[in-house]
């Protein structure tokens, strides 16, 4: 398939699911996307045509960048790392706290999961607000690694989280745009 075939395909797959989780926020669900091995297949090579050359580590987020994150890191030959949510990490970790379209949250990342100096792709399902690929792109800094692109499944056009992403000179691009 084609890219224009690969993002057509995409879209179809995913789902919107309105007043979820709250009354006047729409969730767009990619279970279906997931479901579909033709539509896995296509958002895993729409991923990795967005990635740079040379990266050593794809970082994922809890808990739908882990499902995209990890068969890209397969595919370009990097590690893959997560970010996880309090309490699900052993050891010592740097922790990051941020603003949701729809609430508050907390990612977590273990001290030494990156080498410094390593090259990191941060995969995320979603871009809304920033805020989740925001911590953590703080959370990659701060173990000295450098994030060289962060890569979406669907950005939500008609939130700021790209206009974030330029304040704080994050490179970015997104499969769909919705």
């Amino acid at each position: 398939m084609t890219g224009v075939e690969n993002r057509e395909l995409i879209r179809e797959l995913i789902a919107d699911i309105p007043d979820f989780p709250k009354p006047g926020v729409t969730f767009y669900d990619m279970s279906p996307l997931l479901a579909s091995p033709a539509g896995l297949r296509a958002a895993v090579a729409e991923l990795v045509a967005l990635a740079p050359e040379g990266i050593d580590v794809v970082v994922g987020m809890e808990a739908r960048g882990f499902i995209l994150a990890s068969p890209v890191a397969l595919e370009l030959g990097a590690g893959f790392v997560p970010v996880r949510k309090p309490g699900k990490l052993p050891g010592d970790l740097y922790v990051e706290q941020f603003a949701l379209e729809y609430g508050h949250e907390t990612l977590t990342i273990k001290t030494d999961a990156v080498l410094p100096g390593a090259r990191v792709l941060v995969i995320d399902d979603v871009l809304a607000t920033g805020g989740t690929v925001g911590a953590t792109a703080a959370l990659v800094n701060r173990l000295g690694a450098e994030l060289v692109h962060v890569a979406v499944l669907m950005e939500l056009g008609f939130l700021p989280g790209g206009e974030k992403l330029d304040e704080l000179g994050i490179g970015y691009s997104a499969v769909v745009t919705i």
